[in-house]
C-alpha cells in the first residue's frame, strides 16, 4: 500500500507556523474597508431573502452596493498609487 501523505521538501516549508506573515497582514489591513463593505452588503441581502422588498429596503440595498463600489474604487486607487502606476 502506498502512502498518500506528502512531506515538504524544503526547509522553508518546514518553518511555516500557520500564522499570516507581516505582508499578508498589511494586505488584509489595506483591503479591510472593502471587506467590511461587502460584509454589510451581504447582511442586507440576507435580511431581504424572506420578505418583500419595500422602498426603504431598496434604498438600503442601493446604498450598500454604492459603498462596495466606492471601497473597490478606493482600493484600486491606493494600490495603483503604491505601485506608481495609473488606475
Amino acid at each position: 500500500m502506498k502512502s498518500i501523505i506528502t512531506l515538504p521538501t524544503t526547509s522553508e516549508a518546514l518553518a511555516f507556523d500557520g500564522e499570516p506573515s507581516d505582508a499578508e497582514l498589511d494586505a488584509i489591513e489595506l483591503e479591510l474597508p472593502l471587506i467590511e463593505a461587502e460584509r454589510d452588503l451581504l447582511d442586507v441581502e440576507i435580511a431581504l431573502l424572506d420578505r418583500q422588498v419595500s422602498e426603504l429596503d431598496a434604498q438600503r440595498l442601493r446604498r450598500h452596493r454604492r459603498r462596495v463600489l466606492a471601497a473597490r474604487r478606493d482600493l484600486t486607487n491606493r494600490t495603483a498609487a503604491r505601485s506608481g502606476g495609473a488606475a
